[in-house]
């Protein structure tokens, strides 16, 4: 008896540990945090790729590697960084094009709109009563709305 619950526990911790690893990958495991922009993620890149050049250098400087590994990881390294350079100003070329896009749609708010708005000005004191009402908030006089424009 004591030796099947031995067991049962056994496989049931088996299963708990195994069964993640045995598990297919989801979408969003791939996909960057939501506070990770292309941008940022691309600069990250490109600081451990730096970071790489200068502990190869050093590595070779301290004779840790030979002239020929040495020439090709440079080599690879370089490319690398070229290639996220390459990347780095196409997204810049595009966030160009989408700043000139936010300027002008808040050039086209910005502009004065053509539409009438109800003017609630007492006719008999002038106050200007700043929420639609039917009685002035200074005199009480009775108020009849003017459209005006904006």
């Amino acid at each position: 008896m004591l030796l099947g619950i031995g067991i049962l526990i056994t496989l049931t911790l088996l299963v708990l540990v195994v069964a993640p690893l045995l598990a297919p990958e989801t979408a969003s495991a791939s996909m960057l945090p939501v506070d990770v922009t292309p941008q940022i993620d691309l600069k990250r890149r490109r600081l451990v790729l730096y970071e790489n050049l200068q502990d190869l250098e050093f590595e070779y400087k301290a004779g840790k590697l030979s002239a020929d590994d040495y020439n090709a990881l440079r080599l690879d390294y370089t490319a690398e960084a070229a290639q996220l350079m390459a990347v780095s100003q196409d997204l810049e070329i595009t966030s160009t094009e989408e700043a000139f896009i936010e300027r002008a749609v808040a050039a086209r708010r910005a502009r004065p709109s053509t539409q009438s708005v109800p003017d609630y000005t007492c006719p008999k004191c002038g106050f200007e009563n700043p929420l639609p009402v039917k009685f002035c908030g200074e005199c009480g006089a009775a108020i009849v709305p003017r459209e005006r424009k904006v």
